[in-house]
């Protein structure tokens, strides 16, 4: 399959509505249908299935077929797995895609669809930067042990969403002895850990930065300090979130307690334990 970080790849989803848009600059663009990877998942929308879903979707782009056709979240695949990955496979046997696969998928998800599957999955399209890593680490492996494409979205959120943290002064480092941009690097990264790269952005100067990011070698040590900086900033952010939800806790906590006074609700000490240990976790 014609992968790599600079294949021009529509990547769309009945979830964003934005598949008919992708079709008329498939049609504007005045490429010929093979010039473009096109990607689509099933989203669930409107509680349709599969069968229907990826009809409307080729529909909507006004493509007899798309590339790759997803299912966006294990949580979408019902009644089960097995039963909705046989749907998938004979999304594949109609032609109306090339390749299927997931998105989001844990290991025991993929376990169980390897069970019963007559198709691999071709791809597991997950969110991957260092700030996740750790977490994501089983099952980038898991991928590669059986031949699963791991496709990196939001492999830029350490500089677009969470800066200013641990990953800022490594990058940086790593940029200005290789004469290359931050976001090239971390691009690199992600690269480096054998995932294909899915990313966008509005303007071409950085677009085609990023297909510079494919020349872009990092060293065994710049991966370990990347890694290490990555994992700091995954327990400083899993920390945060944590306080955020205590926080939230003890202000719910505060206002039940604040109504049974007013309405002379008397909490017995079950009660009150259980609403305890579900503000501590």
């Amino acid at each position: 399959m014609p992968w790599d970080l600079v294949t021009l790849n529509s990547d769309t989803a009945q979830g964003y509505r934005n598949e008919g848009e992708v079709g008329i600059a498939l049609h504007e663009s005045g490429l010929s249908r093979g010039d473009v990877f096109i990607t689509t998942k099933y989203s669930g929308f409107d509680g349709l299935d599969i069968p229907t879903a990826i009809r409307n979707s080729i529909d909507n782009i006004g493509t007899p077929y798309v590339d790759l056709y997803l299912i966006h979240n294990p949580r979408l695949a019902v009644p089960d797995i097995p039963t909705a990955w046989a749907e998938m496979e004979k999304v594949v046997d109609d032609g109306l895609a090339k390749s299927i696969g997931v998105s989001n998928f844990g290991v025991q998800d993929l376990e169980i669809l390897l069970a019963s599957a007559k198709i691999k999955p071709a791809a597991n399209q997950i969110l991957l930067h260092p700030y996740v890593y750790q977490q994501q680490a089983p099952i980038v492996k898991y991928a590669a042990e059986h031949g699963i494409i791991i496709e990196a979205y939001s492999a830029l959120q350490p500089l677009t969403k969470e800066p200013s943290g641990p990953l800022d002064a490594p990058l940086n480092e790593i940029a200005t002895r290789l004469g290359a941009t931050t976001d090239q690097v971390l691009l690199a990264w992600t690269r480096a850990k054998g995932a294909v790269i899915v990313t966008t952005s509005s303007k071409k100067t950085r677009l085609e930065g990023y297909q510079d990011a494919g020349d872009i070698e990092l060293s065994k040590e710049d991966i370990a300090v990347i890694d290490a900086a990555g994992a700091l900033g995954e327990k400083r952010i899993t920390a945060r979130i944590g306080l955020r939800k205590f926080g939230v806790g003890v202000l719910v906590g505060v206002m039940v307690l604040g109504l049974c006074s007013y309405f002379g609700v008397r909490i017995d000490k079950s009660l009150w334990d259980l609403l305890l240990c579900s503000i501590v976790r």
